[in-house]
């Protein structure tokens, strides 16, 4: 049945020659960790990634029962994480994948670094990897808000006192997060959308870019 559906569908859209194009790629020897114990510093990259598709997939399904109005968004996710079957595991997963999918590229660019692999001609996928960098602390920041309790809502009250300290933007950053005076129903809704929307679309237009120049250029060599 799936290879029928398969065949029709690659009748009208050659699709056979896009995924053998990716699957028939070599993998340089030095990061096979079949053959050498090191190539595992390698793998950091495809973990990030791995936790990020993690990342994307959980925070969809949150998506589904998330409220966010400051009445509402502390009560939607206490009965997403004790009401909702299994809900309590995909906030988990989301959660704890924010913290390891800053490990894992924190390592992913010790790596880089360590290896030489920002040298010519790969100065460009530096720097957005390390704009991809920035874009999952702005994600891991902006998320923390949306429970809305009191540990969210102090924390972030000092990250956007420390984001005004900026010389000359600092204020006006202030000001397009926290939206008022105090952090209150237009932060939790400007947090929500930069979460959601924003950062997501950055950081998707970001890896398409990261992956474009990593075909094309090619994995680095050895130390």
């Amino acid at each position: 049945m799936f290879k029928a559906i398969y065949n029709w569908i690659d009748e009208r859209l050659d699709i056979t020659p896009m995924w053998r194009d990716i699957a028939d790629h070599e993998v340089p020897e030095h990061v096979n960790p079949a053959h050498h114990f090191s190539a595992f510093v390698y793998c950091f990259g495809g973990l990030t990634f791995f936790f990020t598709v993690i990342q994307i997939l959980s925070g969809m399904f949150l998506t589904m029962y998330y409220v966010p109005d400051i009445q509402n968004a502390y009560y939607s996710v206490d009965y997403l994480q004790h009401q909702v079957a299994f809900g309590g595991i995909v906030r988990g997963l989301h959660h704890w994948g924010a913290s390891l999918v800053i490990v894992m590229m924190f390592l992913h660019a010790l790596r880089v670094f360590f290896t030489g692999s920002y040298k010519h001609p790969r100065e460009m996928n530096w720097v957005v990897g390390m704009l991809l960098f920035f874009v999952m602390l702005g994600l891991g920041f902006t998320g923390y808000l949306l429970p809305w309790d009191n540990k969210a809502y102090f924390a972030t009250k000092v990250g956007i006192e420390i984001a005004s300290t900026i010389p000359w933007i600092g204020d006006d950053i202030k000001m397009l997060l926290q939206g008022g005076d105090t952090p209150g129903a237009v932060t939790l809704a400007r947090f929500f959308a930069i979460h959601v929307f924003f950062l997501p679309g950055a950081l998707l237009t970001l890896l398409a870019v990261h992956f474009y120049m990593i075909r094309k250029q090619g994995i680095s060599g050895p130390l």
